[in-house]
């Protein structure tokens, strides 16, 4: 059983192409990429974030031309691709692409060295139609710094999540490290995602989300991607069904995230567990919570509608 509608917030898929050997051009539909457009149940009406993913080691002038080749291979291929995919920038633009019958395509950006330490970048990234910005990686940038160091955010990347409330440019705060986040917490003053996060109680990787920030994103009406990578969501790497993630989501219920959970499954991006290692299995779980107790309601939010009412309250 098959949900009306999935909502990804987040992939890796759009800059496979630079992280590996394969010579095929379009990373949105090659046989190699997890989440090819192929691969999308037909029958499903999708919407994907597309990040541009940027390594730790581009920063300055490096990270902008990274940024802006992908960027451009962003619109050729939704250019190539237009009679099955839409670029959207809003949740009318969502709503149209699926009534035509295609995926729908949001632009995001993983990792703020993209603004390379120019605030007015963030204007610039929101004309080219960014939405979504992870704020940091794992390693350190001119915003703050990800689970691998303790330094908090710095007064440029206070200064930046400012600005992307101002444009319109929603702050993802997945691999933000723990210090990040108290000082993200200070200065924030709207809605905010967690892309791609798991639970920490369940799993113990500084990925995931402690329990207070779940009730702080909670208490913001914030909305969490549930994350599919091994590693964060067992502590062994061991996962061999469905079942594991569904801890997750059990937890983050308990913690009054009913309304504020999502999927971010990082396709193309991670380690995935045989049982959602395809778009297809991803679809899957819908038919798999409500065969485990949760209700249409929860089952259809997880997928998709507590994103689309994020969305149109906050995009």
């Amino acid at each position: 059983m098959f949900p009306y509608a999935l909502i990804d917030l987040h992939c890796d898929t759009l800059t496979t192409r630079a992280r590996s050997l394969s010579d095929a051009p379009d990373s949105l539909d090659n046989p190699e990429s997890v989440l090819s457009l192929s691969a999308i149940p037909p029958e499903v009406h999708w919407a994907q974030f597309y990040a541009i993913f940027i390594p730790d080691r581009f920063r300055g002038p490096e990270a902008i031309a990274y940024y802006e080749k992908n960027r451009l291979d962003f619109s050729r291929q939704m250019s190539k691709f237009k009679d099955r995919v839409a670029p959207c920038v809003t949740p009318a633009d969502m709503e149209r692409a699926w009534a035509d019958g295609k995926t729908a395509a949001f632009l995001t950006v993983e990792n703020g060295s993209a603004l390379a330490g120019d605030l007015s970048r963030v204007a610039l990234l929101r004309r080219h139609g960014v939405r979504c910005m992870t704020l940091v990686w794992n390693g350190d940038n001119e915003l703050g710094s990800g689970h691998t160091t303790q330094k908090g955010l710095s007064p440029f990347g206070r200064e930046a999540v400012a600005e992307m409330e101002k444009e319109g440019i929603l702050a993802d705060v997945s691999h933000l490290n723990d210090p990040g986040f108290e000082d993200f917490f200070a200065v924030a003053k709207k809605p905010f995602v967690a892309t791609h996060s798991n639970a920490r109680a369940v799993c113990g990787h500084k990925r995931n989300l402690t329990d207070d920030m779940i009730r702080e994103m909670v208490r913001r009406n914030c909305l969490i991607g549930l994350n599919y990578y091994v590693r964060f969501l067992e502590d062994d790497g061991n996962v061999s069904g469905p079942e594991q993630l569904l801890r997750h989501v059990e937890h983050f219920f308990a913690l009054g995230a009913e309304k504020n959970l999502a999927l971010g499954s990082d396709f193309d991006g991670a380690d995935l567990p045989d049982c959602l290692s395809t778009p297809r299995k991803a679809a899957a779980l819908y038919g798999f919570f409500l065969e485990h107790g949760l209700s249409e309601e929860q089952a259809s939010g997880i997928l998709y509608r507590n994103a689309q009412r994020f969305f149109q309250e906050n995009l």
